[in-house]
């Protein structure tokens, strides 16, 4: 079965357009729904439980199932672990055929390349802060002193989980405190 997928972000917004072209491309079952791409997407999510293998998942284009190339493969990975296929009606990519195949790889080695990118980025970003002596990350829990304390209680025999409330930090926290001194 062929299903089309519909998305405007807005109420205002309308999907006309979109049922149209799932009309004229002969999909016959679609569904929509008004949703940011941001956030949980009812609809997209019942649409992909419901899969089975041979179905074929339908947009109008591919910025309407996805709202990131990241986001965008997920969501063909999952389709495709349902035992389903995908077609673009505006962008070449149907995985039925060997070009829609070969532009899915592109993406995904695209997607690859943007997330290596953006890694390198952070850490030439992070390294330039620590040159400045800026601390990189999120703050501490404890300072430097109150891990010595935990240390010392620690070894005292305190339990973690009576240190965590006293100090409202997670047990984790507790665990990791005398560590942080030895760097």
């Amino acid at each position: 079965m062929e299903i089309g997928y519909g998305r405007v972000s807005t109420n205002q917004q309308d999907t006309a357009l979109q049922e149209d072209a799932f009309r004229r491309a002969g999909v016959r079952r679609v569904v929509t729904e008004k949703w940011s791409g941001v956030g949980v997407r009812p609809e997209l999510r019942k649409l992909i439980a419901g899969l089975r293998p041979g179905d074929r998942v339908t947009v109008y284009k591919l910025d309407r199932l996805g709202r990131s190339l990241q986001d965008l493969l997920a969501i063909l990975e999952r389709i495709d672990a349902a035992g389903a296929r995908f077609r673009s009606l505006t962008e070449p990519i149907d995985t039925t055929t060997p070009a829609g195949k070969l532009m899915y790889s592109v993406l995904g080695a695209v997607a690859e390349f943007e997330r290596s990118i953006i890694r390198e980025r952070t850490l030439a970003g992070q390294a330039a802060a620590r040159e400045r002596g800026r601390y990189v990350g999120r703050p501490p829990h404890l300072t430097l002193k109150q891990c010595e304390q935990v240390a010392k209680l620690l070894s005292r025999g305190y339990a973690v989980d009576a240190l965590a409330d006293r100090f409202g930090v997670n047990p984790w926290v507790i665990k990791r405190a005398p560590l942080r001194l030895q760097n």
